[in-house]
């Protein structure tokens, strides 16, 4: 194939199954030129959602920027160097300097074929990258490394700029937040992405200037039932049935406004906790909370009837009877009509409806890889887990190289 040697590229570094690329298709109609992964499992996704990529599985160091362009030049350099070693999630336990110090590849690029635009992304805590006293962050020093970092950039001629935003603000159905570092050298300037969907009840939602935030509601696959907690071959544990009590009282017997659909009440459980914090429940009205690489969302659903007795059983403001035993039994009135509680049923939330809640395009092959190999669910869920929300690509690239994008493209961000 004869090289184009006048068409800017495009390179996606840590490119994992393909969510930055996603997002610049989303934006440009193109695939990216050049996709880089250590990974085979990440390598293999990508390559079967972007056939057309050159893709390297090698470590991003081992990887020569002046052999991967071939004298093209550069229009985008994508980065989204491993980000556990700065995150909140990964407390006090001992971090890898080695890990910590992949995003100085983007100085690598910057220097050797010197790319248009260069955009990172990472956890907000990125900001805090410091030198370590033995294995730990040196809170004495904490944000320097970081600093050196923008201003390495700053000296080979990029204005730097960054920001944090939230993946919901650009029409992901999740609230997944994110730290953005943009660098350009052509002299434009750096233009951060307007929010295109807000709160329900914000003014611009009413005037019909942004749209509201997309629901957890919207990528759940209603044709799987939830099956009962009562009758299962392992009991759920102790701790299990407590979380479904605390979010069936707040989400269904204590509001006005339970989410009905198909005769049933439903809520979202998450079972992890994060900053030390208790597991939460949420209302399937909000956007999916942070997404992480193992299963950690359960569809709650309470399975309503028409209810006509008296009140045996409890008091509805008392704490729920049935979860810790076996009386199936509460009572709610949804708009003046009574209803009891005559199941509960609870299941995770699979694979795909995951990579919707990320924002990918549903048809985007997430159970196998470009030979047709399967993937177990557990692979799937680290590939959407470790991904960057496409929603984000495509704002971020259509604010800084809108000369690059196309209005009609093989993916759409869903709204």
């Amino acid at each position: 194939m004869q090289l184009d040697l006048f068409r800017e590229i495009i390179v996606d570094n840590f490119a994992g199954g393909g969510g930055a690329s996603t997002g610049i298709e989303m934006a440009t109609g193109l695939n990216v030129d050049v996709a880089i992964n250590h990974d085979p499992a990440a390598i293999a996704m990508h390559k079967a959602n972007h056939p057309h990529t050159e893709h390297y599985c090698e470590s991003v160091w081992d990887v020569d920027p002046r052999e991967v362009v071939k004298g093209r030049k550069v229009g985008l350099c994508w980065l989204s160097p491993d980000c556990k070693h700065f995150s909140k999630a990964k407390g006090g336990k001992p971090v890898d300097k080695t890990i910590r110090g992949l995003a100085w590849i983007g100085v690598r690029w910057a220097a050797t074929v010197r790319p248009r635009v260069i955009i990172l992304e990472n956890v907000e805590e990125f900001q805090d990258w410091g030198p370590l006293k033995g294995d730990r962050p040196d809170p004495d020093k904490k944000g320097k490394t970081f600093q050196s970092f923008v201003k390495a950039f700053k000296r080979h001629g990029y204005e730097v700029e960054f920001k944090v935003l939230k993946a919901c603000d650009y029409g992901a159905p999740t609230t997944r937040q994110r730290l953005f570092l943009i660098a350009r050298c052509d002299g434009q300037s750096i233009t951060w992405p307007e929010a295109t969907h807000t709160d329900p009840g914000d003014i611009n939602v009413q005037l019909g200037l942004k749209k509201p935030y997309r629901t957890a509601a919207e990528v759940i696959d209603w044709s799987l039932d939830a099956p009962s907690i009562y009758e299962r071959n392992k009991p759920l544990s102790d701790n299990t049935m407590l979380r479904i009590k605390r979010g069936l009282k707040k989400f269904v017997l204590e509001t006005d406004q339970p989410y009905i659909f198909k005769g049933k009440a439903h809520f979202l459980q998450h079972y992890y906790t994060h900053q030390g914090k208790e597991t939460r429940a949420s209302d399937m009205r909000q956007p999916v909370p942070t997404i992480p690489t193992a299963n950690r969302f359960g569809l709650v659903s309470a399975f309503l009837t028409k209810y006509y007795g008296q009140g045996i059983g409890q008091s509805i403001t008392e704490p729920l009877h049935t979860i810790p035993t076996k009386d199936r039994f509460g009572l709610i009135t949804v708009k003046g009509e009574n209803y009891q509680i005559t199941d509960i049923g609870m299941r995770m939330l699979q694979p795909h409806e995951l990579f919707k809640a990320q924002g990918f395009p549903i048809e985007y092959i997430i159970d196998k890889d470009y030979k047709g190999k399967r993937y177990p669910k557990s692979a799937q869920v680290a590939r959407v887990g470790n991904s960057v929300p496409p929603p984000f690509a495509n704002a971020l690239v259509k604010a800084n190289l809108p000369e690059m994008c196309e209005e009609n493209t093989r993916y759409s961000v869903s709204v």
